[in-house]
Order: structure tokens, then C-alpha cells, then sequence
């Protein structure tokens, strides 16, 4: 009998054979459904690079989900980590490339919601004849 070769699982970033358009919108949804990744971009963004800082900038988040957003925002190349050979090691985050042009489409976000702010406008979601929860 011939042993059947074993499945490996693979990581949880998107497979290199999607199409570009589509590795965009994986990381627009991973980023948009996550408060906390919105919150440690939002940080980076403001020139808070280092993850004690970051952590401290951000009430009720975690040291281990802070950990998994920011692994995640690598993977998906949003991020990259710096390590220095320093005694005590330091670790700082920086847009990539990708990461600044993607930080467009978050200011974007931001300047629809202050449209909709001032124009008083109610979503769908919670239009007349909805209910709101």
C-alpha cells in the first residue's frame, strides 16, 4: 500500500495564485471586520511603532490579541516588524509600501463617516422601518 502523503495546513494568510484584486480585498476584510486592527494602524499611523506603546495606547487590548493583529497586518504585508540586536531587544512596526498606499483606503473611510457625520445621513441598517439594536 502507498502511504498517502500528508496534508500540511497552511498558513492563514491568502495563497500566492490569487489575483492581486483579490489579496486586496482579503486584507480591506480583515482590517475593516477587526476594531483592533483599525486601532493599531491608527497608532502606527500616528508614529506609535513600538508594541508596549501600542498596547498602552489602546484600553482593553490585550498583549496576545495585540500579538495576533500585528502578525496578522504582516502577513498580509500591510506591516513590517524591525528587530534591533539591542540588550533589552526592541521591535518596532512600519508601513510597508503597500501599507501606506493602504492606509488611503482607511482615510477614505474616515472622510465618508465625517460626511455622513455632518449630513446627518442614517444607514441602512438602521433606516426608518428598521430596527435598531
Amino acid at each position: 500500500m502507498v502511504p498517502r502523503p500528508v496534508l500540511q495546513p497552511q498558513p492563514d494568510s491568502q495563497p500566492a495564485e490569487l489575483p492581486r484584486r483579490l489579496i486586496v480585498a482579503n486584507a480591506v476584510h480583515e482590517v475593516i471586520r477587526c476594531k483592533w486592527s483599525l486601532q493599531i494602524l491608527d497608532r502606527v499611523r500616528a508614529g506609535t511603532r513600538r508594541p508596549g506603546a501600542i498596547r498602552r495606547s489602546c484600553p482593553g487590548l490585550s498583549t496576545k490579541v495585540m500579538n495576533e493583529r500585528l502578525a496578522k497586518l504582516v502577513r498580509l504585508g500591510i506591516l513590517e516588524r524591525r528587530a534591533f540586536p539591542e540588550i533589552p531587544p526592541r521591535v518596532e512596526y512600519y508601513f510597508t509600501p503597500f501599507g501606506r498606499r493602504f492606509t488611503r483606503i482607511l482615510a477614505a473611510i474616515d472622510r465618508l463617516q465625517a460626511e455622513v457625520d455632518r449630513a446627518g445621513l442614517q444607514s441602512h441598517a438602521t433606516g426608518p422601518g428598521r430596527n435598531r439594536a
